[in-house]
């Protein structure tokens, strides 16, 4: 093994040097963070708001931050899910939060360790016995009692897991949740309002192990009675789970009845057991349910009071290799393969490698694997970083023709108490541990010929949110915030008296990197980077304009490459522009107006009115025609929030409202223009699929005419495409009729139909269809709708229907 130097007078040892014990020792942590480096400088500004929890956390790492932008915070009567949002249709500088809760179960869980009758008299049994070593511990455990009786009841969670973005039916996240009782569910979010329970994974895996007799394989010899107590013991703790965690999303193959095979993605998710057991579940995407597990395997360990779980993937010469790296309570650390059947691409390791291997009780708290590219050895590599104690062990591995390199150590002086939380930013490697005292320490990984070193500096929540303990962090996916749980802390040297759990956001990027990081994105998917475009946000709405470098660089990259991503992104910015030209409401919207009350009444038949009242009416009716004329264009549910305020001075009005009306404009020339391309992706979808004079669910004839309708509007491409599709319509149109009188629905307009009787039916931004049902999709940020695919639609079109989108990347419900 290589040696690497720890910053902050910490040096790294190789295997052959003999290393100093691991002290607490506050001296090097204020030498270390008295010279933090000038190049990694880090200024962390408060991000309102601030969200109270109703109860407080539970468990080891309460605090997961999904892909999809979701916070998950683990309390003591539910998972908190809080979901970030870059709300384009609101003028407020904080964070939007849409907040959701998944509530524990009200009834206790029972592991199934045999027949109903023959566990109540066991338990019975172990209750009355004699033997103190047996009734007492059997009381007093509460995987064997978890209703408690005499004892509180455990409730809440005891950890919760994010899933790749992609696995549920909407291609978001699936949630992972493991009770203090035990009991493993999998949850998913359809409606966004309701939670959804998909599947209880404890009582499956207890069925299995009762039908297998509690044998892992055929060859395991039989073991004793339930009536006798270790027996009783291993069979709870062979399904007792202390940790689970997500794979990346890998790609099967399925055979069809025809014998042609087709990709299918799954996903897998490991399960860690009290024993030192693992089972692999594998799940066919998008996981709709029991239906969805494809198998169940479970893999020995040998590790002996295992505390925590993480998947160790890499990718070496386009192959995919997999792991799992297994934390002990007593200190090892070692990574063991997985043989993942009929996983196209897929390898694993021959044998368990070691990481750790003394016996040192330092309890391995938290693991985290982050995949980097290595500078010097023009390779790919992998960083395990994992919490034992007040101190950071890491170990980087790396695949070269002489086989896995193995180089580790550890980062000491970074906390005078032990780390409570730690979380990793996987897209530059960056590490942030937390105490309880208040301090989060960011660690940044700088290669060197032979291994790394770690840049560090500290981040004083102090400082930010005054005297605060922490119980937790998260790391936003692309690294523009933290999310940190706190209690107050102690005041003038006393404890306070009541705990107020909250959730609050610092940020850890500038507006600056977050615009670059955005214009440089390989993602090109404004819904993935959530974080970093609230940052654009916050900043445009305070400043009230779009910095002079982002436009000239966004502009710069829409001539010189001309991809939709970029469209969208300045779509974003001038909707937010609008938003923060708009003058606040002097009223609140929701309440009623008397003056409104007024002219109804005076208006009403029978009802006599004064020349005064007359007057009062028609400057007002002539005050709301001013106003709806200028809301002419806009999007029906903008409406009412576009409305601009009408003010007394004219003079300062005028240029006011003129640059509102530009600023729409070059919004509804955006639009159009992501409008024309998904429409010219539409057309391009049709010509493939389809045969000569073939009618579909799509509107084509009406598409090409509309595109073709607008005479400044020269795409060749778009030319083409249209000539090739006419010939093969062969003269046929297709209209689309009414569903309530029959009459033709003419394509005029990419929002809405509207047939000759004046019925109005929007039209689904995904194939142009009208939709006439009272049941349509909408995107999460309402700026469109789509229907939903019915069992007659050919694959191609469900394939469109499942898109994002057109104009904010957001998935649609």
């Amino acid at each position: 093994m290589a040696a690497a130097a720890a910053r902050g007078g910490s040096p790294s040892l190789s295997a052959g040097e003999e290393e100093p014990p691991l002290g607490l020792d506050s001296l090097v942590e204020e030498a270390a963070a008295a010279a933090p480096s000038a190049g990694f400088r880090l200024t962390a500004v408060r991000r309102e708001p601030a969200v109270r929890l109703q109860h407080g956390v539970s468990g080891l790492e309460p605090l997961a931050w999904s892909e999809d932008h979701r916070v998950s915070v683990s309390t003591a009567r539910s998972i908190a899910v809080l979901e970030q949002l870059s709300d384009v249709h609101s003028g407020g500088q904080e964070m939007v939060i849409h907040r959701t809760a998944v509530p524990a179960p009200s009834a206790a869980c029972l592991l199934k360790v045999g027949p109903k009758k023959e566990v109540a008299e066991c338990k019975e049994k172990f209750a009355s016995s004699v033997d103190p070593t047996v009734s007492q511990t059997f009381m007093l455990d509460r995987v064997f009692n978890p209703e408690g009786k005499s004892l509180p009841p455990m409730r809440g969670f005891k950890y919760s897991s994010w899933s790749p973005l992609g696995c549920d039916a909407n291609g978001r996240c699936l949630l992972a949740a493991l009770t203090m009782d035990n009991r493993l569910t999998i949850h998913t979010n359809l409606n966004r309002l309701q939670w959804v329970q998909l599947v209880d994974l404890t009582e499956i895996y207890g069925e299995r192990l009762y039908e297998a007799s509690y044998k892992l394989s055929k060859a395991d010899t039989p073991r004793g009675d339930l009536g006798d107590f270790s027996e009783f013991q291993r069979r709870h703790s062979m399904q007792t789970p202390v940790r689970m965690e997500w794979s990346g999303i890998c790609t099967t193959q399925q055979v069809k009845h025809n014998n042609e095979c087709r990709d299918v993605g799954s996903v897998l998710l490991a399960v860690l057991f009290e024993n030192g057991n693992i089972a692999v579940w594998q799940f066919q995407l998008p996981f709709l349910g029991k239906e969805s597990i494809t198998s169940c395997n479970t893999i020995e360990s040998g590790i002996n009071s295992p505390s925590v779980l993480s998947w160790w993937e890499y990718e070496h010469n386009n192959r995919k290799m997999s792991g799992l790296i297994v934390g002990s309570a007593f200190g090892p650390v070692k990574i063991l393969p997985v043989n993942l059947k009929a996983v196209k691409g897929y390898f694993t390791l021959r044998q368990p490698v070691v990481l750790w291997q003394e016996m040192d009780q330092l309890p391995v708290h938290s693991i985290k694997c982050i995949p980097l590219y290595h500078p010097y050895q023009k390779c790919s590599c992998s960083l395990v970083v994992a919490a034992r104690g007040a101190y950071v062990f890491w170990c980087l591995l790396l695949i070269s023709k002489a086989g896995l390199n193995v180089h580790n150590s550890h980062v000491t002086g970074l906390h005078s108490l032990p780390i409570v939380s730690m979380t990793a930013d996987k897209q530059n490697g960056t590490v942030y541990t937390c105490s309880s005292d208040g301090k989060v320490r960011q660690l940044i990984p700088i290669f060197t010929d032979v291994a790394l070193k770690f840049e560090h500096q500290l981040i004083k929540l102090s400082e930010v949110f005054g005297s605060v303990r922490t119980h937790g962090i998260a790391v936003s996916p692309c690294g523009a915030y933290l999310a940190v749980i706190t209690t107050e802390g102690m005041t003038n040297g006393l404890h306070p008296v009541n705990k107020n759990y909250q959730v609050q956001f610092v940020t850890l990027k500038t507006f600056e990197e977050a615009a670059a990081q955005l214009l440089e994105s390989s993602v090109q998917n404004l819904f993935r980077q959530v974080d970093l475009t609230d940052l654009v946000r916050w900043k445009i709405l305070k400043d009230k304009h779009i910095p002079q470098f982002l436009q000239e660089a966004l502009d710069k990259k829409i001539e010189s490459c001309g991809s939709t991503y970029f469209w969208r992104f300045k779509l974003f910015l001038l909707r937010i522009l609008y938003q923060s030209m708009q003058k606040a409401p002097s009223e609140v919207m929701w309440r009623p107006s008397h003056e409104d009350a007024k002219i109804l009444i005076s208006d009403s038949p029978g009802m006599g009115s004064t020349e005064d009242d007359q007057e009062e009416g028609t400057s007002k009716q002539a005050s709301k025609q001013s106003l709806c004329d200028t809301g002419k264009g806009m999007d029906i549910d903008d409406a009412a929030d576009d409305s601009l305020p009408q003010s007394s001075d004219i003079g300062g009005r005028e240029p006011m409202e003129e640059k509102l009306l530009e600023i729409q404009a070059q919004i509804e020339a955006v639009e159009m223009h992501l409008t024309r391309e998904h429409m010219k992706r539409v057309l391009g979808e049709v010509y493939l699929h389809t045969w000569i004079t073939e009618n579909t669910s799509i509107p084509t004839r009406g598409v090409c005419d509309f595109l073709m309708s607008d005479d400044g509007y020269d795409d060749r491409t778009a030319r083409v495409l249209i000539g090739h599709i006419l010939k093969k319509m062969n003269k046929q149109t297709f209209p689309e009729h009414c569903s309530l009188c029959k009459e033709i629905l003419p394509f005029t307009d990419r929002k809405q139909a509207v047939c000759s009787n004046g019925h109005i039916w929007l039209r689904c931004f995904l194939t142009y269809q009208s939709c006439q049902s009272l049941v349509y999709r909408r995107c999460l940020l309402h700026d469109s709708i789509a229907r939903h695919p019915t069992p007659e639609d050919p694959e191609w079109i469900k394939r469109l229907l499942q898109g994002p989108c057109t104009f904010c990347d957001s998935p649609v419900f």
